[in-house]
């Protein structure tokens, strides 16, 4: 027997459960326990409610439906129209908002990300609109959406063109209104897509940059070469997050405009809550809450495989 044959394979070891890994487990317990107190129990809880007809409000016991919910909402002519104009409105808002929120946001903050005397003061200033409840964000922006001479869009517009511009009925038009209320959304939000971006800003060292400029590169140059590279993993944030609030847009829909003019401004949330809350039907209300819910994630997990972070991508 040779030596290499007497010698016995070593038993391998068993890792253990160290304890970098036992406190990482119990710090992500409060986080587990908050996606499952509000995102999975209320989940699963609606598609249980889909299942049959509930009423609000109605003494008749709930009666088993099955997919029936489903299938009205998808496929009946009746009612799937109404749910599919919601949609493409939700799907409309989302592609004007996310685009210009997320380049704006950029702008913003590469003009504050600067070393200059009271530039705290202009943080907080656009940061602001973020905090403001959308109550008043309403009742600003209804001042600037006033269909008369009196509003600040209409007395712009008239001041520019020498009166050639009437007024426009800036929510009362269906061809605009849906612009009007991104546009409304686009100032509100802005500020904390703003704030992510600057933080991902301050992360980027300015070695780099101070290389750019020996090299003679110009600010455009630093601007496409340096700065969006090193916030791609920022940046892929930032839109996914953009995008999923602007599809689960309802509280602008409901103070401004109550989805008209002629559903122009209707989304899935806004007949979702409708259809529980002043028609009583919490089945089909439930029924179109966990379509769209599953039309998000379908969206997030195709944004997660087109925007994939860098370390993801190595």
């Amino acid at each position: 027997m040779t030596a290499v044959a007497a010698k016995a394979p070593k038993p391998r070891k068993r890792r253990k459960l160290g304890y970098d890994n036992i406190a990482g487990i119990l710090l992500s317990l409060p986080a587990l326990l908050l996606l499952i107190l509000f995102v999975v129990i209320p989940f699963v809880t609606a598609f249980y409610l889909s299942l049959f007809n509930v009423r609000m409000g109605s003494s008749h016991a709930p009666v088993f439906l099955g997919f029936e919910q489903y299938r009205r909402i998808l496929f009946d002519p009746e009612t799937s129209g109404t749910f599919y104009h919601s949609l493409l409105n939700n799907f409309v808002f989302a592609l004007i908002v996310v685009p210009l929120q997320t380049g704006l946001a950029i702008a913003l903050a590469i003009m504050l990300n600067q070393k200059l005397k009271g530039i705290a003061f202009f943080r907080t200033f656009f940061f602001l609109p973020v905090v403001f409840p959308m109550s008043l964000v309403v009742v600003i922006w209804t001042l600037f959406f006033s269909r008369d001479d009196f509003g600040m869009f209409n007395s712009i517009l008239s001041a520019v063109s020498g009166g050639a511009i009437g007024p426009i009925d800036w929510i009362g038009e269906p061809a605009i209104a849906l612009t009007s209320i991104a546009i409304m959304s686009i100032w509100a939000g802005v500020g904390f897509q703003m704030v992510i971006v600057l933080a991902g800003l301050q992360e980027i060292p300015t070695e780099l940059y101070e290389a750019a400029s020996i090299d003679k590169a110009g600010k455009w140059l630093q601007f496409v070469h340096i700065t969006l590279p090193s916030l791609r993993n920022t940046l892929v944030f930032v839109v996914m997050v953009t995008t999923i609030f602007s599809l689960r847009l309802f509280d602008q829909v409901y103070l401004l405009t109550s989805g008209g003019p002629l559903d122009s401004t209707s989304t899935v949330m806004f007949q979702a809550v409708t259809l529980a809350f002043q028609e009583g039907n919490v089945g089909a209300s439930s029924a179109m809450t966990v379509v769209f819910v599953l039309i998000i994630i379908c969206l997030t997990l195709v944004q997660r495989l087109l925007l994939r972070q860098e370390k993801e991508i190595k």
